[in-house]
């Protein structure tokens, strides 16, 4: 099976930049999609063959995840179930026979670290939901993130130490993670591969230097690491300050 994820930093406007011809190219069997900023009735989305799902932030054009699948689920579960944190879209849960798939947005801690504090009481949370979830079947969590972990993750790790996405916060989190019976597909794949990111900020001309961060990502429990098949970044692929990151499982 194929699975595809992207933040498309606003569906709408990337809609306007051939985003209805690069989903369709992928045929993925789950698309998901991150920082979607609409509602569902403010655009038609024609996603010929697919079941949509969606959970908007209550905040007009903020975040909002949606998924696009083949194979219509047996269950459906939109946020992780507390109200503090489910007010802003950012996570969907799709159950199947064999797997819960999970696309994620994570919360920014945003200049100045604004929302670290809120950002480590999410981390806490998610991660108790994505292991309660790894306890009756396995796990397929995609999405954006927010953080590189490691240094090889991102073009100037130095000078971003203590910025948002690689803090030692926020590292030392997506280390308790991966610690908790999850596997990054990238990482499992390319242990050592550089220079390969899946965010450019607009500023600077950073995406034609290819100063970026690897944020977007395919984590999966433990139990599926021998059906990783491939996972890949597709840095040519444009529309958002995001590319799209794939991975194929065998099932």
């Amino acid at each position: 099976m194929t699975f595809v994820s992207w933040n498309v930093n606003g569906l709408r406007a990337c809609m306007e930049k051939g985003f209805l011809d690069i989903f369709k190219a992928f045929d993925a069997d789950i698309f998901a999609v991150q920082e979607t900023k609409m509602h569902p009735e403010q655009a038609e989305i024609l996603t010929e063959g697919y079941h949509q799902y969606w959970n908007s932030a209550e905040k007009k054009g903020y975040s909002g995840t949606a998924v696009f699948s083949k194979k219509e689920p047996l269950s459906v579960i939109y946020g992780i179930g507390i109200p503090e944190h489910d007010n802003e879209g950012r996570v969907i849960t799709l159950e199947f026979e064999d797997f819960y798939f999970v696309t994620c947005y994570t919360p920014n801690s945003q200049n100045e670290l604004a929302r670290l504090d809120y950002r480590m009481e999410w981390e806490d949370a998610f991660l108790a939901f994505l292991k309660d979830l790894d306890s009756q079947k396995p796990v397929i969590l995609c999405g954006d993130l927010n953080v590189a972990h490691k240094e090889i993750d991102l073009k100037n790790p130095k000078t971003n130490r203590k910025n948002a996405g690689f803090t030692d916060e926020e590292r030392e989190k997506m280390s308790v993670l991966l610690k908790s019976g999850f596997c990054d597909t990238f990482r499992h794949l390319y242990p050592d591969l550089e220079g390969v990111y899946s965010w450019w900020s607009y500023r600077f001309q950073a995406r034609a230097k290819n100063a970026g961060w690897r944020i977007d990502y395919f984590i999966v429990s433990d139990s599926l690491k021998g059906k990783i098949k491939s996972a890949k970044i597709h840095t040519d692929i444009l529309g958002s300050d995001h590319c799209p990151v794939s991975t194929e499982l065998e099932f």
